[in-house]
């Protein structure tokens, strides 16, 4: 049995110094109103108790010229004594969050293996590398608009101890949130702007999907997609959301996430949330952001998804500590996936 999870971290790089040392003080970290050290304690309380063999970690601490992704997680997990104490990152990028890779390397060996080929400024179709440019028509005028990601999707080859071999895939889409708007004219226009990059992103991750799925690999698709089936009033104008895109049509192999399907025949339940955060305007929002999607073959090995959510987890519910650490960590609840291979 491997239990793998993804998990944003708000802002876990401001939890370190240049050298990757934890930075456990009374001063206020990137989450509102919480110290670095409160943040600290309750992220090393959430990872020990999921006791994952590997996370995906979304939001990452920055890599750059003097800052390491890898020396600051694997100091946090020598830290809290974390079984997944081994990090591997992909392509750098400039935003501070990095999409990341923690794993137990007595159980698994993992390295950046990146598909596609390498692009210029122009661009290509098709599935090119997630680090270049991908040319689509978004808006169906006869023009190919220009693609790119600020956070370029890691893509890993996995090797467990028992000799199975995986493609995970670690996702942290474009926001549709209208930042810098000027009026809600300009916020529709810029919500309808990054609800277009989002769906192309996604066109672009589902065409190497394609491409894993008809080689016959086990494949992983995980992590920060910012949507979700119903999420929001543009998905109507666009007609299905991003997260549908990666998961598949009728047409298509399917990638699977139960709480996708669960989002999108909902009637009488509430949908499933792994985030909550507080909206311009003070009033608090939850949504299903995060997802762990699975290719046939993983799905007979009996998958089973958990998102530790502080009230809607029992385990999480009747346990003070664990509950109160998930509404300081982070505005995102982890998720969980526990399969036989």
């Amino acid at each position: 049995m491997l239990r793998l999870a993804t998990w944003n971290v708000e802002w876990f790089d401001h939890l370190f110094d240049d050298d990757g040392r934890l930075l456990d003080d009374a001063e206020w970290s990137g989450r509102r109103d919480v110290t670095r050290e409160d943040q600290i304690a309750a992220v090393g309380v959430i990872l020990r108790e999921i006791d994952a063999d590997a996370v995906m970690v979304i939001e990452a601490p920055a890599e750059n010229h003097r800052r390491s992704t890898v020396r600051a997680l694997e100091t946090f997990a020598a830290h809290f004594d974390l079984r997944a104490r081994r990090a591997v990152i992909g392509f750098p990028n400039h935003t501070q969050q990095e999409i990341a890779f923690l794993h137990d390397p007595d159980l698994m060996g993992a390295r950046h293996d990146p598909r596609g080929r390498p692009t210029s400024k122009k661009g290509a179709t098709g599935a090119p590398r997630f680090d270049g440019v991908f040319r689509i028509d978004m808006d169906e005028d006869g023009k190919d608009d220009l693609v790119t990601w600020s956070k370029p999707p890691l893509e890993l080859a996995v090797e467990t101890r028992s000799g199975v071999d995986l493609r995970l895939i670690g996702v942290h889409a474009k926001s549709k949130a209208p930042h810098g708007a000027r009026g809600p004219a300009d916020a529709m226009r810029i919500s309808i702007e990054n609800r277009r990059k989002q769906l192309a992103q996604c066109a672009w991750l589902r065409a190497r999907v394609d491409q894993h799925l008809a080689a016959g690999q086990s494949l992983m698709v995980m992590g920060d997609f910012n949507d979700g089936p119903g999420l929001d009033a543009y998905e109507k104008l666009f007609g299905r959301s991003g997260v549908e895109i990666v998961a598949g049509g009728e047409d298509e192999v399917p990638m699977f996430d139960p709480n996708v399907h669960r989002a999108l025949t909902r009637r009488f339940t509430a949908p499933p949330v792994t985030s909550r955060f507080t909206l311009p305007s003070g009033e608090v929002m939850s949504a299903l952001l995060d997802y762990i999607m699975v290719s046939p073959d993983l799905r007979e090995h009996l998958p089973r998804w958990q998102i530790w959510h502080p009230w809607d987890n029992p385990a999480c519910v009747t346990t003070p500590m664990m509950r109160d650490a998930l509404l300081t960590a982070s505005d995102h609840f982890p998720l969980t996936l526990d399969i036989e291979v």
